[in-house]
């Protein structure tokens, strides 16, 4: 929950500024390898290199070929890449009116769990949808991949804070993720727990 000043908000990505759902991507992987989507859902628990390529442990190359591994399907590249992405649907209007706002009002900041493949896309959904550059709207951008950490790790908000001399109870973390949620009121921070794909967010809603 929200109380007091607030002069940073460190946005999460998927599921809060845009739209997702996993199971598109479990359906395409099931159409490729002509397999059920709810073996697929059940298969990539067990599969460590997801959590991998999303600390950039491995790259896209090595991630495709461990998909074709996990399919046991010689697909080719953009196959791959479009099942992968298929979960990233849009950014609605009123979350890029909500980061029109912010970003006049706070200092901004994004921290995702995410991939390269999936970077790529979101980054052309945000042009078709706002017409301008998806980094215009943070001071800094910390991505999983690039920095080798994840949430809810503690390192990982601790990076965030440390390099931009936050003050953490100044700091609100718009995130979907309970445990995400967790790790940062542990560190002191405020957050805001919102719904996956929820409709429209209040920033100065403080949840009393």
């Amino acid at each position: 929950m929200a109380s007091g000043t607030v002069k940073n908000i460190i946005f999460d990505l998927g599921g809060v500024l845009v739209d997702i759902d996993p199971d598109r991507t479990a359906k395409a992987f099931a159409v490729l390898s002509k397999t059920n989507a709810v073996d697929i859902m059940e298969l990539h628990k067990s599969q460590n290199f997801f959590v991998d390529y999303e600390k950039g442990l491995i790259d896209d190359m090595t991630f495709r070929n461990n998909i074709r591994q996990f399919l046991d399907k010689d697909l080719p590249d953009v196959d791959i890449d479009n099942a992968w992405t298929a979960m990233l649907l849009d950014f609605p209007p009123t979350k890029i009116e909500m980061l029109e706002s912010a970003r006049r009002n706070y200092r901004t900041y994004l921290l995702s769990n995410t991939n390269n493949i999936h970077r790529i896309k979101f980054e052309k959904l945000f042009r078709n949808a706002a017409q301008s550059d998806f980094y215009d709207f943070f001071e800094n951008v910390y991505y999983s991949f690039e920095v080798r950490m994840r949430k809810p790790e503690k390192e990982i908000f601790l990076k965030v804070l440390e390099e931009n001399n936050l003050i953490p109870q100044e700091t609100l973390l718009i995130d979907d993720s309970l445990p995400n949620i967790e790790m940062a009121s542990s560190l002191a921070m405020q957050t805001r727990h919102v719904q996956i794909n929820q409709e429209t967010i209040n920033i100065e809603d403080d949840g009393r």
